[in-house]
């Protein structure tokens, strides 16, 4: 499993936690995984987590170095490859054996997270990997993505030519969750990474924007991440403290029992393949205000289990109108329910079986599958 970070990392997200849970699936199905990754400063180079062998190396320029040439030095031992693709593949069809398969894993296209967050010249060399490269590289290698709009902008924005799947994630069921006393009448959280193209700080505003109709209204934010000083920072700039409060990391006890006392999810993402918090939220009874992008408008059902930020709209205006329509208890009962029952369809065993299905098809095919 070649992925950029591992789920212990400080900016890890839902790309991790997948690539994480697959790796547990397999090897609760007999197989040996190792979880090749980048490393943080003060991070064990190999230690085993979960009987999961971890192998971290190089920062994250290095590691796109770093992780093929590891991959070369032990192909003869390795049977198949989950190549992660964060905007930037790990070149594994060109080192491993020709006989090995190898499985391209793509959460979400990233040019435009290119652009929005690299130097030009950067961005540039970013899209030309992500695609002319990459899609002549893995054109026969069978990708796997985790929802139907993600596989079209593989197709309409890379001209992806290799077969595609989709494998949605999975979502933990929660397990004896007490909502605890929250700040705010109503509360809003977000969940999830501090990194800048999730664009909390729209969420943080939400706590002026929304003052004259919901003077009593708390934004929780929830998650570590190089964006937490400047998030400080706003709030303390525009006197919203008392009015947005900045959880930091919270174990997931206690991330579930504010998430679960809270009137409703936002995230401001603009980047997203299916959005994990999305549906852990809804397994909380928890609906989400999300933009209208691609794998957030696969993961939030408009009307249902949350409401979409359309062309046009705002997301301020959108919050208000969620938060009016939860105000009635029926209607707050209704969304509720039907966010527990979308949840349930998602599991990490049926995510991890799905996988495990396509990797012992693929070797059959090639007359290596394991008995």
């Amino acid at each position: 499993m070649l992925n950029f970070r591992e789920p212990r990392q400080s900016t890890a997200g839902g790309a991790e936690e997948y690539a994480w849970q697959v790796s547990r699936f397999l090897l609760s199905q007999g197989a040996s995984v190792v979880f090749v990754t980048g490393r943080q400063r003060g991070q064990r180079r190999a230690e085993v987590l979960e009987d999961v062998q971890v192998r971290r190396m190089g920062n994250p320029f290095l590691v796109y170095v770093l992780v093929p040439l590891w991959l070369l030095f032990h192909r003869r031992s390795v049977d198949v490859v989950i190549d992660t693709m964060n905007g930037i593949p790990f070149f594994s069809p060109l080192v491993v054996r020709r006989r090995t398969p190898v499985f391209c894993l793509v959460h979400h296209v990233h040019d435009r997270q290119f652009h929005a967050f690299l130097p030009r010249w950067l961005a540039r060399i970013g899209c030309l990997v992500e695609g002319p490269v990459a899609r002549l590289l893995y054109r026969r290698c069978l990708t796997i993505t985790v929802s139907e709009s993600s596989k079209q902008e593989l197709v309409k924005r890379l001209r992806w030519l290799a077969a595609i799947t989709i494998v949605p994630n999975g979502c933990a069921e929660p397990v004896d969750v007490q909502p605890e006393p929250v700040q705010g009448d109503p509360a809003i959280v977000y969940a999830g990474r501090l990194v800048g193209h999730k664009r909390i700080e729209r969420v943080v505003d939400l706590a002026a924007e929304l003052d004259a109709a919901w003077p009593r209204l708390t934004v929780h934010v929830i998650g570590r991440g190089p964006e937490h000083g400047p998030l400080a920072r706003q709030i303390e700039d525009k006197g919203l403290c008392g009015r947005v409060v900045l959880h930091g990391f919270l174990s997931e006890p206690r991330k579930n029992a504010l998430l679960a006392a809270a009137r409703l999810n936002v995230t401001a993402s603009e980047f997203e393949g299916w959005g994990l918090t999305v549906i852990e939220a809804a397994a909380l009874g928890v609906p989400t205000v999300a933009y209208d992008v691609a794998g957030l408008r696969d993961s939030v059902r408009d009307g249902v289990t949350g409401w979409l930020v359309r062309d046009g709209e705002n997301l301020q205006d959108v919050v208000e109108r969620a938060l009016k329509e939860l105000a009635d208890p029926a209607r707050r009962t209704e969304v509720a329910d039907a966010c527990r029952a979308w949840a349930r369809e998602f599991t990490w065993a049926r995510t991890g079986a799905n996988i495990t299905g396509l990797i012992l098809a693929k070797l059959q095919d090639r007359g290596g599958a394991y008995q």
